[in-house]
Parts: C-alpha cells; structure tokens; sequence
C-alpha cells in the first residue's frame, strides 16, 4: 500500500495487527518528514507503533481508529518481529521518535518554528533549551506541560496557533496523545504533528539513555526497565508477552477475526 503520491516521496506501508505501518529506511523517512513539514497548506500527524502501543490499540478501538488517521512509523524490536512473522522481512529501520525526532531537527536545514506540549513544566523547559543547544538555527516554544486541564484545550491551541509553528511535539504517553492530537489539532495549528511518548524527559537528561551498544541490539527497553521499574514493568514483563501473543494468534487465527476477538469488552471471555 503506498501514501502520500503527492510528496516527492512515496511511502509504502506493511499492516502489523491490521494497522498500516510505514516501511521507511532512515533517509527517506527524514526527507519524507522534513517535506511534510515544509508544505505550504495541509497538515500531517506522524505517530509510533511499538509493542506496548500495540497492545494498547488491541482492546482500545477508539485508538485503533485514530492511529488509522495517522502517518505510523514503526518504533522497537517487537514491531519488527512482528513484521518478519507477517511479511517474512523486518522493518528498514527502527524509527522510534527518542531518535527520530532529534535526528530530523539536525536533518532539517531550514529554520523550522517548532512548539512543544507535554511533560512538567522543569521538563518541559529543560527539553527546550536542550533542544536549542542541539540545533540552534530552529525556534523551540514551549506553550504547555501535559498536565493543564483537558477542558482547557481550546486555549492551549489559541496560544500554538499564535506561536505560528511548523511543526509540534505533543509528549503525553500514549494513548492520551494521540487521542488528544486526533480532537483538538488542526491544519492551521502546524503543518507536522507528531506525538513523542517521553522525548522531553530523554532531552532533559531526566532518563538516561542507554549506550549505543545496547540500542544496537535492541535491548533499550531492558535499560528502561532497570532504570524505571516501578513505571514500566508491567509494560515490559507482562506487554511483551501479551504482545507476542496477539501477534501469534494474529497469525494462526487470522488478521480480522484475532482484532476483533482482542476488542471485546472485559468479560466476554477473551483472556
């Protein structure tokens, strides 16, 4: 399946658990961005797809429903393992946003204004200067933490729209982001969207990242762990293996009908 016929980059997509996930290596994905991004009108969400996501979009149908609306890239070991059981290949590359993201501002050459939500307020301001050091020649404006009243939103847009971005990270964990991205953005808030999970507390040196080495064996999400136990070990030590699981059956009972066995309420005898 391909998008996006109207940029001078084509995107194909590969589904994992019936969501359509693109299959970008690293430099196609970096131009892709960057020219969304640089588009005159129009406006694109880029969101992640990993194991914990995954399982999230199982039971959740509403979330199912508005990563559909967005552009998925894929984000972990879990997602390629997935992909080499569906599609006999893994992914090109593993673009998780905590790369990604930092990788695309150097990329971009052209001045970009980009607004920030998410996070605490010490965070958030610490993300942003952060960022500032790494690409200086970008604008970075924080306007919110993630922790202002959803009742507020119509006024947290008021103040994006006024700081005229081209692109805005949203980092409020997932599925609340994307969710919130889906109700209350708009074309005439950025032009790039993208919900980043904890890229702000990674920026603001409040997570330490794992060395190269590890990242390169695609066992970050074990440094997490023993970093952040008391936040991501149901995560890990329970979604992993729920994960495999729904891709198995996905697999050997088929794509519609294992998604629509994983959607049912609670109760109904699923698990």
């Amino acid at each position: 399946m391909n998008l996006f016929s109207g940029t001078s980059i084509v995107a194909s997509q590969r589904p994992i658990l019936d969501l359509p996930v693109c299959d970008f290596g690293w430099a196609d994905a970096l131009a892709f961005a960057d020219e969304l991004a640089s588009m005159p009108i129009g406006q694109t969400v880029i969101s992640f797809l990993n194991a914990n996501n995954a399982n999230l979009m199982m039971k959740d149908p509403e979330y199912r429903a508005v990563l559909s609306r967005q552009v998925v890239l894929p984000d972990g070991h879990g997602v390629d393992i997935a992909s080499w059981l569906f599609h006999g290949r893994m992914f090109p590359a593993n673009l998780n946003g905590t790369d990604f993201v930092p990788a695309l501002m150097t990329y971009m050459t052209q001045p970009k204004r980009i607004a920030m939500i998410g996070a605490s307020p010490s965070v958030l301001a610490r993300a942003a200067e952060n960022f500032r050091k790494h690409t200086p020649w970008h604008e970075f404006i924080p306007v919110a933490d993630g922790y202002f009243d959803i009742a507020d939103s119509d006024e947290v847009m008021a103040r994006v729209r006024a700081a005229q971005p081209d692109i805005l990270l949203v980092a409020m964990g997932s599925p609340k982001q994307e969710k919130w991205i889906d109700r209350h953005v708009g074309p005439g808030h950025a032009r790039l969207v993208m919900s980043v999970g904890a890229l702000f507390d990674f920026m603001a040196g409040e997570v330490p990242r794992a060395s190269e080495t590890v990242r390169g064996l695609r066992l970050e999400w074990l440094h997490r762990l023993v970093h952040e136990p008391g936040r991501l070990w149901r995560r890990y030590i329970f979604g992993n293996p729920v994960f495999i699981y729904h891709i198995l059956r996905h697999k050997l009972v088929g794509g519609a009908k294992a998604t629509r066995a994983a959607s049912r309420p609670a109760g109904s005898g699923f698990f």
